[in-house]
């Protein structure tokens, strides 16, 4: 992986996990995780949409990629609150 990659990975992955944090109320826990949880869930969501018939964007598409990446962000986000109740 290149430096470049790399760089454009942390900030979608950071963006998502920001966006996903708005979207599930209370589990915005800073860049970091963020980071972190965009990331994971950038690889959950690019198993799970793609096994549901969901295709969001072009192949390498940026926003496509923020999408895909929030989506299995919020999803990770939603599982860890459950597992925190029980």
């Amino acid at each position: 992986m290149t430096a470049t990659a790399l760089l454009v990975t942390l900030v979608i992955g950071a963006i998502a996990g920001w966006l996903a944090g708005l979207i599930v109320k209370g589990h915005g826990q800073g860049l970091v995780v963020n980071i972190v949880v965009g990331i994971i869930g950038a690889f959950i969501a690019s198993f799970l949409l793609p096994a549901v018939g969901l295709v969001i964007g072009a192949e390498g598409s940026i926003v496509g990629s923020i999408i895909y990446a929030t989506i299995g962000a919020v999803i990770l986000l939603v599982i860890l609150s459950l597992v925190s109740r029980a």
